[in-house]
């Protein structure tokens, strides 16, 4: 069974085992701040469901504290922005490894149908934000019999 996996050429490479990482190659052939970049603002999974009444969204986003997390909602659009600061490095001390990740995260969805964003609700708890969007009552909305 093949599975689909998205690419992003700033992971870590983690098939290939050897003495020297293929991130060690590229370290310092004038790809900046890129080839230090941490790898977590990159990927935000979430599950997207629904039932007759609302949408549900469940987003990992470790790491980030709740004040730095922005959801916004228009018409049938969610946006979800978060940001993770660095902690401050010690004067006396010298990074070896630095694998945690810091930066800024965005996920836009359109859904199939508007949302109510009076009764909109989200929630975060242990490194993954849940919303509940209720749909939008569509008051002008029928069903018409074909003839």
């Amino acid at each position: 069974m093949t599975t689909l996996a998205r690419f992003n050429p700033f992971r870590a490479p983690t098939r290939f085992e050897t003495t020297a990482t293929f991130d060690d190659l590229f370290r310092n052939l004038g790809l900046g701040q890129w080839a230090n970049q941490p790898e977590f603002m990159s990927d935000m999974r979430v599950d997207i469901t629904e039932d007759d009444d609302s949408y549900y969204i469940d987003a990992e986003i470790p790491g980030v504290d709740k004040d730095d997390i922005d959801v916004s909602v228009e018409g049938n659009r969610v946006a979800i922005n978060a940001e993770t600061k660095r902690e401050k490095q010690k004067k006396d001390e010298k990074e070896l490894v630095v694998e945690r990740s810091w930066g800024k995260a965005y996920r836009a969805f359109a859904l199939p149908s508007d949302i109510d964003g009076g009764r909109t609700e989200a929630r975060y708890d242990k490194g993954v934000l849940t919303l509940t969007l209720p749909k939008k009552a569509n008051g002008n909305a029928r069903r018409i019999t074909v003839s």
